[in-house]
């Protein structure tokens, strides 16, 4: 069977969709990808065929941290207003390159599977070519009586978040432009309800021990919102023997990360976090991600490297402390860890109230963070009952290997039965 996979975003997002693509291409399917620029020579590397759309996601991330600065210098409107000017720019280039992609890639397809940010374009092409539609969600994106507030649903329709109807107009000319184009009839909601009125199969990809509650109501929708774990590939990085040698050489380390989040000052992060493990008699493992640490100082308790792989190192630290990342957190989750978030943007805070009710760690902004906070965030999560806490959600967390497997065969069985899965086929 042919699969066409896109996703838009950082690392963190195109994971998931990569770890099910390299396991449909093992059982011998025909597997194409679209992601950004910057991510091809990722999805390469794990032997899956791509071609490059939309903007550079480093420039739109840059953009939105200046439009979250000058929200609250409410004074300089002017400069507000050439944000949100240039953030509809991108974010119009991103659709319209991904939309033009897909209508290349997906025919004759059998299936298309698309990330979140693809998500709306995406669903689109697949109602065009009249092929089902997949798409993995690493945390509730969908209205559920739990985490996202709901609208009531109109004249018996889904139900929706509020955040899809202030989204709405923004993305309605958009929409309509492509619908047009495509000769499909004019939309009258977010795509979102059209999704999961199309029977589209909409993946959960993380833990239901995370959102206690979440898979019973939801079950109204007969297995179309399966739950399978987080989706990731563990991969090995250059780093990883150093980093081993250099745990092994003394006490666990704790664990400093941000992913594809650039931090706003790398060298004053590192001495913040230099000062508040040697207050505490503790190492830091600093993976620098997207940030530049090469002009942070040295410090004989701190290791700073370029990327590491989480699988490996987790297990190995006394706590690890990030920016609140989906694929971060559950690896955090499965180590068996107490994990501190410090969050920088939307479902980030999410997963910072997921590890407090789950009491195996604690979140706060990372604007918000000093050496104090973090001390004395540190101090808490190091408990003996956060510690233990931790290594028992880890006995719950589903495992990798088994998590790409289950999302696989989801795929691959919805494929199979093609148009027939889809409502009137």
């Amino acid at each position: 069977m042919k699969f066409v996979l896109a996703t838009y975003g950082t690392r963190g997002d195109i994971e998931p969709s990569a770890a099910i693509g390299r396991e449909l291409l093992r059982r011998g399917h025909d597997v194409r990808m679209a992601v950004a620029p910057d991510l091809v020579g990722f999805v390469e590397s794990v032997g899956l065929a791509a071609v490059a759309c939309g903007p550079d996601p480093r420039a739109w991330q840059d953009l939105h941290r200046d439009l979250l600065t000058h929200i609250r210098k409410f004074w300089k409107i002017q400069d507000l207003i050439r944000l949100r000017r240039e953030d509809f720019e991108l974010f119009t280039q991103c659709w319209e390159e991904i939309g033009t992609t897909l209508m290349s890639l997906a025919d004759g397809a059998d299936l298309l599977l698309t990330g979140v940010i693809a998500e709306q374009t995406a669903a689109n092409v697949a109602e065009y070519y009249d092929i089902p539609l997949a798409t993995p969600h690493t945390f509730p994106m969908r209205p559920n009586g739990q985490l996202v507030p709901m609208l009531p649903a109109p004249l018996g329709r889904s139900a929706m978040t509020v955040s899809e109807w202030l989204g709405w107009p923004m993305t309605k000319k958009l929409e309509d432009a492509q619908r047009r184009e495509l000769g499909l009839p004019k939309a009258t909601g977010p795509s979102s309800r059209r999704i999961a009125e199309r029977g589209s199969l909409e993946i959960q990809a993380y833990d239901e021990v995370c959102f206690p509650g979440l898979a019973a109501e939801w079950a109204k929708f007969d297995g179309r919102r399966p739950f399978v774990g987080a989706l990731a590939m563990e991969l090995p990085t250059d780093a990883d023997e150093e980093v081993a040698s250099w745990i092994a050489a003394g006490t666990p380390p704790i664990f400093f990360g941000f992913g594809s989040m650039s931090v706003e000052s790398p060298a004053d992060t590192v001495a913040m976090v230099s000062a508040a493990c040697a207050q505490l008699g503790e190492r830091a493992l600093v993976c620098g991600g997207w940030s530049d640490f090469s002009e942070a100082s040295h410090f004989e308790h701190v290791k700073v490297v370029g990327a590491v792989n989480y699988a490996a190192a987790f297990p190995a630290c006394r706590a690890v402390v990030h920016h609140g990342g989906g694929g971060t957190t559950a690896a955090g989750l499965r180590a068996g860890v107490p994990t501190l978030i410090l969050s920088t943007f939307g479902e980030q805070a999410i997963w910072g109230a997921v590890v407090r009710r789950l009491k195996v760690g604690t979140a706060r902004r990372l604007s918000t963070t000093t050496r104090e906070s973090l001390v004395a965030d540190l101090r808490r999560i190091l408990a003996p009952q956060y510690v233990a806490r931790a290594r028992e959600i880890a006995t719950q967390m589903t495992k990798p290997a088994e998590s790409v497997a289950a999302a696989t065969d989801l795929v691959e069985d919805f494929a199979a039965r093609g148009r027939a899965a889809l409502p009137g086929g």
